[in-house]
């Protein structure tokens, strides 16, 4: 049994609250890697805030991933994990000038933003919120995205190693840390080096409640299709004009309605 000391002071809503506040969106019409320039600033910053907690190898790479290792603490041979988050925001709704606000001992019932109160956090829409009574909230000002995918992800992890290294009374193996980009438009992965990460096993901070493990996930392919109608004049249209819009909704009467969708499926 670990004994966690009561003098230790999380560090977990500094971070968060640091890091949302770092516009990273990704931009899936981008071809580089990453897809934008300012989620290597972000990069930087967690670098050289492991780095200041003494984890020697902790670098941000020319593709904008960082890499960092917490020394084993046990001579047994265990595995090598490793706990992985991505620094990217949504490309759907703004990052920038992101105003976070805490809702102290939450008590219940909706949450109005204060930046557009047309926001509405409503405890009707949102049944797990009865979950977080007595609990802090936070929440974006209604204006922009939070970030907290997966910037929540970040700041538990940035965590989780300075409690680990600030206790070597806790014995556990190498424990590598991967911080990735892109991951919201489908390329997190892309140009990860796995066999520089060195990792048996890999963990990711993102999504899910507390207590849950996933070991599988959906598919997140997409596709582009442009069609091309034929336009005419509405008086000589007959046999002629070949409608774009209905062709499009003659693609999507063809999906199928009662599977292969999340809001049709549950389970495996």
């Amino acid at each position: 049994m670990v004994v966690l000391p009561l003098a230790f002071t999380h560090t977990l809503t500094e971070r968060f609250l640091r890091y949302v506040v770092i516009d990273t969106q990704s931009d899936p019409a981008s071809p580089t890697c990453p897809s934008t320039e300012k989620q290597m600033d972000l990069g930087r910053l967690l670098a050289r805030e492991l780095q200041a907690m003494g984890l020697a190898d902790a670098h941000l790479d020319a593709h904008g991933y960082v890499y960092a290792t917490i020394p084993a603490t046990t001579g047994k041979q265990v595995p090598v994990i490793c706990f992985c988050s991505h620094m990217d925001t949504s490309p759907d709704c703004t990052g920038k000038d992101v105003k976070p606000q805490i809702v102290r001992n939450y008590r219940g019932g909706d949450i109005v933003l204060p930046g557009d109160p047309a926001q509405v956090i409503r405890a009707a829409d949102h049944p797990a919120l009865k979950d977080q009574i007595g609990h802090d909230i936070i929440t974006s000002d209604g204006t922009t995205l939070l970030g907290a995918d997966n910037k929540a992800g970040l700041a538990e992890i940035m965590d989780a190693a300075h409690f680990l290294l600030n206790n070597p009374q806790i014995k556990h193996g190498a424990i590598k840390i991967l911080f990735t980009p892109d991951e919201e438009i489908g390329r997190g992965v892309d140009k990860a080096d796995l066999k520089k990460l060195g990792a048996d096993f890999a963990y990711t901070m993102d999504g899910e409640t507390a207590g849950n493990i996933e070991d599988e996930t959906f598919s997140a392919d997409a596709a582009t299709l442009t069609i091309e109608g034929v336009s005419t004049h509405p008086g000589f249209a007959k046999g002629k004009m070949e409608h774009a819009i209905k062709i499009a909704a003659a693609n999507v009467e063809r999906l199928p309605k009662n599977t292969c969708s999340p809001e049709t499926t549950e389970g495996r």
